[in-house]
């Protein structure tokens, strides 16, 4: 049986995958073993929202369910036995906690459904996943599916945040239990459209606060970003080349590679390292290699050194550079070595990928010069007066937030052709992989202040979101919506759709979302959101100028 995937922007005539392998190259296997895991997870979270109640949930169980969500995120893991062996661990603990309820008698007497009591044989899971309940097809409303389609893909980029986190040490239990809570509310008949739209607009509370823990997590471990020029160009070791957002990774791999004569750099979503204080001390820490993830084939193989995965963002590989590629965390590829995870209180063993960077050539050089980056909240706080005078002068008419995902479709022309339109008197905010489509165009400054701020990576639109909220304040302002600001976000995968969810719980409206509204929306779903928020598509760039200047 083929797959059926809509999550993310790439679905197939923009309704979803329903092939043997889909557009990101996942196998339709892969893709079932994914939604079964999913459907696992729904039974550890109705069981452990019972353990909570009691003061028997174990962190455990919350790392299971969010690096199980991860591991589903669009382009994360393509490994039907990586999937397997999730699945395996979900229905090992979901069995623990009821065993343990029942132990306690405080397992809930009700009927429970197949998700909380289905068990199999590994060879029995491929079958599974096949049958109707497992998958969102299983939901027959197409309404009740789009919304919770929405909860659900929202969950998967709330738990990479948390994930990331975690690896730092930083928890909130009430964004653990509410996703849980939400989980659990996917498979819940009795719901009507406005309990599913209400919990849709919860999630995009809790997204608010994930983006808000991690940004405490980042800044704490590794101190606030600042303005950086980042070096584009090479130098003459052998090199690692990190991709992904996982910054704990990022950093012991520093660590362990110190000394050693391998050179570090930086690749799509991790380019942000670039801006903590904290890498700076690393001498080997070179700086950024290529652009965004959908060009790594012709990039990977040019750089000649190993690469690191520390999340998702895989492309299926070419032959000439697959035996160098390595995964770690969520992330997994058939014929990848992945680099496991670290134990309690240890770090992570980079020594393999390190060896084999030794034995390598250097990279070659397909760039040169520098690109400017680290404007997080910190950072534009401290030139929040140059800002605002220049705002009150009429130097700067209008900020454009053009944050989110890049991608490999041709209509994603559109945003550099969007941001080389702007007038010379706007401000680009941006954050995500989408900046590569613009912050590498000669577009100058006003004032000293560059015309392309970029605060990070996709988790960090919530910079961008106490930027506004300072703005807002600092004019007196009742509304974010009076605020001289345009929202053109571009979005991919799932991380992209909590950023949504968490401003439109913060009240921004009139978002132009593309290159193409998600498949996963139903008619009367989006309507509500045209309605309620005002979101629509993208246009001709011109028509879009025009609307938005006015």
């Amino acid at each position: 049986m083929s797959m059926f995937c809509h999550q993310c922007q790439e679905a197939m005539k923009n309704i979803g995958c329903n092939m043997d392998v889909g557009v990101c190259g996942k196998t339709s296997e892969v893709a079932n073993l994914q939604d079964l895991l999913i459907y696992t997870l729904k039974g550890v979270a109705e069981f452990n929202q019972q353990a909570r109640m009691i003061g028997m949930n174990r962190p455990e169980t919350d790392r299971l369910i969010m690096d199980g969500l991860f591991s589903t995120i669009t382009n994360a893991n393509f490994d039907d036995e990586s999937i397997s062996k999730r699945i395996d661990a979900a229905i090992e603990t979901r069995e623990a906690i009821k065993s343990a309820l029942e132990e306690k008698d405080a397992l809930a007497e009700k009927e429970y459904q197949d998700y909380a009591t289905w068990t199999a044989e590994r060879h029995e899971y491929e079958a599974k996943s096949e049958e109707a309940p497992v998958g969102i097809l299983g939901t027959e409303n197409e309404d009740v599916r789009s919304l919770r389609s929405l909860v659900l893909f929202g969950l998967k980029g709330m738990a990479a945040y948390a994930e990331h986190a975690d690896n730092l040490g930083y928890q909130n239990e009430e964004i653990f239990d509410f996703v849980e809570k939400a989980l659990v509310a996917t498979e819940d008949d009795s719901l009507s459209a406005d309990d599913l739209v209400a919990l849709v607009m919860e999630t995009g509370k809790y997204g608010v606060d994930v983006m808000a823990l991690l940004d405490e997590a980042n800044t704490s471990s590794y101190g606030n970003p600042e303005m950086t020029e980042v070096e584009i160009g090479v130098r003459n070791n052998p090199a690692i080349l990190v991709s992904g957002h996982d910054l704990k990774d990022f950093e012991e791999l520093l660590e362990q590679t110190a000394g050693t004569g391998v050179d570090i750099y930086t690749h799509s979503e991790m380019l942000p390292a670039n801006y903590y204080p904290a890498f700076k001390k690393y001498d080997h820490f070179v700086g950024n290699y290529g652009n965004a993830w959908w060009q790594q084939k012709k990039e990977f193989e040019s750089f000649n050194g190993p690469v690191l995965f520390t999340t998702n963002c895989i492309v299926p590989p070419k032959a000439s550079y697959q035996d160098r590629i390595y995964t770690t965390g969520a992330t997994g590829y058939p014929g990848f070595k992945h680099i496991e995870p670290r134990e309690e209180g240890g770090k992570k063993d980079f020594s393999e990928i390190i060896e084999h960077a030794k034995q390598l050539p250097a990279p070659t050089q397909i760039e040169e010069g520098t690109i400017v980056g680290g404007f997080a909240h910190n950072q534009v706080t401290q030139l929040a007066d140059k800002i605002v005078d220049a705002v009150k002068s009429g130097s700067i008419s209008k900020f454009f937030v053009m944050a989110g995902c890049d991608g490999r479709m041709k209509s994603r022309e559109y945003y550099t052709d969007f941001a080389q339109t702007l007038p010379e008197d706007t401000v680009i905010l941006t954050a995500g992989c989408a900046k590569y489509r613009y912050n590498k165009l000669p577009l100058n400054d006003i004032g000293g202040i560059p015309r392309v701020l970029d605060a990070g990576q996709c988790n960090d639109s919530y910079s961008l979101a106490v930027v506004a909220m300072k703005l807002k304040e600092i004019f007196e302002l009742n509304d974010i919506n009076e605020l001289p600001i345009e929202y053109n976000i571009a979005w991919y995968e799932q991380k992209a759709v909590i950023v949504l969810l968490a401003l439109l719980h913060l009240g921004v409206k009139d978002i132009k979302l593309g290159p193409t509204l998600p498949a996963f929306l139903s008619p009367n779903v989006a309507n509500v959101l045209v309605e309620k928020f005002g979101i629509s598509g993208i246009n001709e760039v011109e028509t879009d100028m025009e609307t938005m200047m006015a």
